[in-house]
């Protein structure tokens, strides 16, 4: 499967007699790929509000990788924890995965707008500028709070 392996931890809530017709709904709980030499790992903890992006982003097809991480974080936004954490550490991406991280910056902000607490951490390699300068840019163009934060490699 492209991308590494999907994992889908789900548990089913049953619901009251106004939405008869659908007698269990079931919510994601976290969302985890697998990071190979191509894509980042993803773990995505819906239910305590914490997503981490790490490694390489330069897949066959950005969108199609990325998709149904934009799917979970617009399940995430119905029901958002009072705190959203994110830790992104890229040490490269391509043109078009930079396009589908500013959209999931987008997600990010709408759940920020909406009230949640969100705290994005751009981690790069202490000696990256450009990476650096990339952290940047996307903070002038979301209007949630970063944190750049070097790492030693």
């Amino acid at each position: 499967m492209p991308g590494g392996l999907f994992c889908f931890i789900f548990r089913k809530y049953n619901m009251s007699s106004y939405l008869r017709a659908f007698k269990t709904i079931e919510i994601m709980e976290k969302y985890v790929v697998e990071g190979t030499l191509k894509s980042p790992a993803v773990n995505f903890d819906l239910s305590n509000g914490v997503l981490e992006i790490k490694g390489r982003s330069i897949p066959e097809n950005s969108v199609e990788f990325y998709q149904p991480l934009f799917d979970a974080l617009a399940l995430y936004a119905a029901n958002a924890k009072p705190t959203t954490t994110v830790k992104m550490f890229l040490p490269y991406f391509s043109t078009s995965s930079s396009k589908c991280i500013l959209e999931i910056f987008r997600h990010l902000e709408n759940i920020y707008k909406n009230g949640s607490a969100v705290t994005i951490n751009w981690m790069y390699e202490s000696d990256d500028e450009d990476m650096l300068e990339a952290g940047e840019d996307y903070q002038v163009m979301i209007k949630i709070p970063f944190t750049m934060v070097p790492v030693q490699v």
